[in-house]
């Protein structure tokens, strides 16, 4: 009877052994990672030969994965498992709802399939401008608040949406007719690359991986040459950064993108040890005494003049930025309705970017280079 025990263990063990080696056999064949090198809120893999799109931050301190399979004109869907979102590619129609994503649809050359946005008067660049103008692109009301009955008559095959907490009536709704909402958690990234990566996520919405993967690489490309370069000023300005609201004064976090650009950019952020990615609040006080004599002041918030910010706050006159010239401002650069081009832009291109700061801090590593975003406020 032992015996018998042992030998029924035995032969236990080595069914389990075996279909865990085939299990693992399995996932080796059916289940292969691209090559998401920067980006941590999403994943795209390959499984059962369908791509699975995983947003792995859809909002902030999200503890929800939402998984998307999409599944071509000659996919064989049988094999996912019931239940799961399915996302026919390539998508013909969409919506956005971040400006974000407008350079995204147009580097991969699909913006042509925007057939809804909300709040199109902030949208910048002139392809899109003339979908608009020429009415290819229905306005949706406010991004909190779409104006749904539009949205769902335009019957888009995907809306791209962004949430703070994960709470939106208005996604509920358009779930509810059917029409496919893919969370996009761009603007949670913490690198500039990671960011930027997420063309990728269009990519392959669109059936344009191979592009979305060149186009990126260029991306990278460009910003590690620049990164380099940078390096080989011996001198680090120190930088403040933000400005006052309600006397509170708003400026990045050490660990914020922004925070990451400057560090790139060979500068002495005077916040870079501190913890976070968002925002740091603090009174006027502890500003002034850590920045009065700081080299440069990069982007003063929502000011263009110095006439203004003295208008606002003479306080502002006590930096040494604001006595010597050093300021510089990225929202006078506009499009024709008044959207900020850096708001828009830079996320997809943070090469650019990282090529001004370099610029406005060691002048002579980039002598031929003219600023994207960034000029000296007057």
């Amino acid at each position: 009877m032992k015996i018998y025990r042992i030998i029924t263990l035995f032969s236990l063990f080595i069914l389990m052994q075996s279909c865990k080696n085939d299990s693992m056999s399995n996932n080796s064949i059916t289940k292969t990672k691209t090559s998401i090198k920067h980006a941590k809120g999403f994943d795209i893999e390959l499984v059962k030969n369908i791509n699975k799109l995983t947003i792995k931050s859809p909002y902030p301190e999200s503890t929800i994965f939402y998984e998307y399979y999409l599944v071509g004109v000659n996919d064989d869907a049988s094999k996912i498992p019931i239940g799961s979102k399915i996302i026919k590619t390539p998508i013909e129609r969409i919506v956005v709802t971040s400006t974000t994503h407008i350079p995204m649809l147009e580097l991969l050359e699909v913006e042509k399939s925007l057939v809804g946005f909300p709040n199109m008067e902030y949208v910048s660049s002139k392809k899109t401008r003339n979908l608009i103008d020429t009415g290819k692109v229905q306005e949706l009301g406010m991004d909190a608040n779409l104006n749904t009955e539009i949205l769902i008559d335009l019957n888009p095959d995907a809306v791209i949406g962004f949430s703070i907490n994960g709470a939106n009536s208005s996604f509920s709704t358009i779930e509810r007719a059917n029409i496919p909402v893919i969370y996009n958690g761009d603007w949670l990234e913490e690198s500039p690359l990671g960011r930027a990566e997420w063309i990728k996520f269009f990519g392959i919405l669109f059936n344009k991986e191979k592009m979305a993967d060149s186009i990126f690489k260029s991306i990278e490309k460009n910003y590690l040459e620049a990164k380099e370069i940078a390096t080989n000023s011996t001198i680090k300005p120190t930088v403040l950064s933000g400005i006052m609201f309600k006397d509170v004064w708003n400026l990045p976090s050490g660990e914020s993108f922004v925070a990451r650009l400057l560090q790139d950019a060979n500068t002495d952020f005077l916040w870079k040890d501190t913890k976070g990615k968002g925002s740091l609040y603090l009174n006027f006080e502890s500003v002034l005494e850590k920045a009065q004599h700081a080299d440069l002041w990069i982007a003063p918030g929502y000011f263009s003049t110095k006439k203004e910010m003295i208008q606002a706050s003479k306080l502002y006159t006590q930096f040494d930025a604001f006595n010597n010239n050093t300021i510089y401002i990225f929202s006078n650069k506009k499009g024709s309705t008044g959207g900020v081009i850096y708001y828009e832009l830079a996320p997809t291109r943070p090469d650019l970017v990282l090529k001004d700061l370099i610029k406005i801090a060691h002048p002579t590593l980039l002598s031929d280079y003219e600023l994207s975003f960034f000029e000296k406020m007057n």
